[in-house]
């Protein structure tokens, strides 16, 4: 088979198809793209979870024993952290990306300032939350 036949770019060497992970350093918009995605996976495991704790409810006091005793144990209250965190996360870099569609936020001053604030007020939601829900 000759070169054509195979589609092979003779001319491109022995370069990458394109820039990898080891050329570029981070950036606040890869990051947090990056997060974005990890947070949508979260929240699917988030809400399983608490589609288990409902199910086991309506199933019988043994089968809600066991997992309000996991939810209520220290490693339990981590986890409901951070499901917390994550749609706390998610909704507002969710907003960030509205404003964005909106046409607003594209300056990179901007960028970095709306990244960083969507990340601390994600925290400060979690922790306001998990405190309020902790406390009742």
């Amino acid at each position: 088979m000759s070169d054509v036949e195979t589609g092979a770019d003779i001319g491109r060497g022995n370069r990458p198809l394109s820039p990898h992970l080891q050329v570029y350093k981070p950036q606040i918009t890869s990051v947090m793209s990056a997060f974005h995605r990890i947070t949508g996976v979260g929240n699917s495991i988030g809400a399983a979870l608490v589609a288990w704790w409902f199910i086991a409810a309506a199933t019988g006091e043994g089968a809600f024993g066991f997992i309000d005793g996991f939810l209520t144990s220290w490693f339990g209250h981590l986890v409901l952290l951070g499901f917390t965190f994550s749609l706390c996360y998610h909704l507002c870099n969710g907003i960030r990306h509205l404003l964005w569609d909106a046409g607003y936020g594209f300056e990179l001053d901007q960028v970095k300032t709306t990244g960083l604030v969507a990340l601390a007020a994600a925290g400060l939601m979690a922790l306001g939350l998990f405190f309020v829900g902790w406390m009742n």
